[in-house]
């Protein structure tokens, strides 16, 4: 897999190119042969008139000793000559065509197109959740490869999405419009415009994301192809990879709380700030994103996280048919630890228990490694976080191994106002399990 991989990169600037350059060769060498044979009583005349007229002039300026070195030399001048101008004109042409097709392109046309090859020809990634943690990992991972497949979970009820559920009876568009966000190309403008939020005071508005409603009107355009609205809209953010959900069906959660009560929907099960035995997907049996299982079956590394453990990670490998295409795959497959506890779903939880409490949500595992933060903010931060409940996850890195699960420990947090993963640092320890 690895050699694979490191042969694509080496290929990946030409891929696409030999044929054509072939075909250009052969076609000049296919031009060259007519004109001579169609042409010949017209070509040979000329030939032998400019080769007589060169040789007599070269007679006045180089020794006879020297003359047929000369004209060899001569020849071979006009012939790199020519190349040159064949360059320079076909660069002419091309350049034209692009500025003509993308105006705003502003850095060397040879630059980005290695840059754009070399990504297409990545690694191919699979990167599951959903919320923050999803988009911000993306965010890194664009810089690498552009086959990557984001699978993102669907049981969100809250907020603007949980708007549209009520209204549109559609799935939940918020993750997956964060996630196609964070692998835009697009311009600035366009992703502000899509993550744009309405205040309160705008009446029915409120709180919606103008994402969110672009991506309702797809889904309206497509006749209700959920698919389709998704495929347009990525196009629309030119976007590196590809957002899918895990289910196309309509799901939610339900947890069981430690003293037995059952609580349904994401937003009831976060702000009851109790303790959670276990979780599921409401109905159980749903039938996996096609797209999303094949993207697993064929992937070079499978990244699972990071984001809240019960309403982001988990519920993706509460799809069977995701999950045990999980545990067949034989690609690198890691879980991203979070770097701080999140009330309502982790507040105690060290690197170990987010471990355990996936595992044994799945009864599989689905995961060889684990990605642990060994970095701490500074004090000001830590006051700052602790006055809302949250704390840095304790690296207990020995628990994780005696779980038979392979440890990446480092610091891998952000140096902002805000304590969480810093996607470069992330994904430069993450392409190192596939070569990079």
């Amino acid at each position: 897999m690895i050699k694979s991989y490191r042969l694509r990169k080496l290929l990946a600037p030409t891929v696409g190119l030999q044929k054509a350059a072939g075909m250009m060769v052969l076609g000049i060498i296919s031009l060259l042969l007519g004109i001579g044979l169609g042409f010949k009583p017209i070509v040979k005349p000329l030939a032998n008139w400019f080769a007589t007229m060169t040789h007599l002039g070269l007679e006045r300026l180089v020794p006879r000793d020297r003359l047929d070195t000369t004209e060899w030399a001569l020849g071979l001048v006009f012939l790199l000559f020519g190349i040159y101008l064949t360059f320079r004109a076909i660069r002419a042409v091309i350049n034209h065509i692009v500025e003509t097709l993308n105006p705003g392109l502003t850095a060397g046309k040879v630059d980005v197109y290695v840059r754009r090859r070399q990504l297409a020809q990545g690694p191919r990634i699979v990167a599951m959740g959903g919320g923050t943690g999803l988009s911000t990992l993306l965010r890194g991972l664009k810089h690498h490869s552009s086959n990557i497949t984001a699978i993102v979970t669907v049981t969100d009820d809250g907020g603007s999405s949980g708007k549209l559920i009520q209204d549109k009876g559609m799935i939940p568009p918020g993750d997956i419009r964060n996630c196609l966000v964070a692998l835009a190309d697009a311009e600035k403008s366009m992703t502000d415009l899509f993550q744009h939020r309405f205040k309160d005071d705008s009446g029915s508005l409120s709180g919606h994301a103008i994402g969110n409603l672009l991506i309702a009107a797809l889904v309206d355009q497509a006749k209700g192809d959920f698919e389709r609205a998704i495929e347009i809209a990525s196009d629309v953010l030119a976007i590196r990879g590809r957002v899918v959900p895990s289910t196309l069906e309509t799901v939610g959660l339900r947890a069981v709380l430690e003293d037995g009560e059952e609580i349904c929907g994401e937003t009831a099960i976060v702000s009851a700030g109790r303790r959670i035995r276990r979780i599921h997907l409401d109905p159980p049996n749903c039938i996996g994103y096609k797209a999303a299982v094949e993207a697993i079956q064929e992937a070079d590394l499978i990244c699972i996280g990071p984001g809240s453990v019960y309403t982001s990670v988990i519920p993706n490998l509460l799809v069977p048919e995701i999950a045990e295409a999980i545990r067949l795959s034989k690609a690198p497959k890691v879980y991203i630890c979070n770097v701080m506890t999140q009330p309502g779903e982790s507040d105690t939880f060290s690197a170990s228990e987010h471990v355990t409490t996936i595992l044994n949500n799945t009864e599989r595992k689905v995961f060889d490694y684990v990605m642990v933060n060994t970095g701490t903010p500074n004090e000001s931060l830590l006051g700052r976080y602790s006055n809302v409940g949250q704390y840095v996850v304790e690296p207990d890195i020995d628990r994780i191994k005696v779980l038979g699960l392979k440890v990446l420990q480092g610091n891998y947090m952000s140096d902002t106002d805000f304590v969480r993963h810093d996607p470069i640092k992330v994904v430069s320890r993450l392409m190192s399990l596939v070569g990079r």
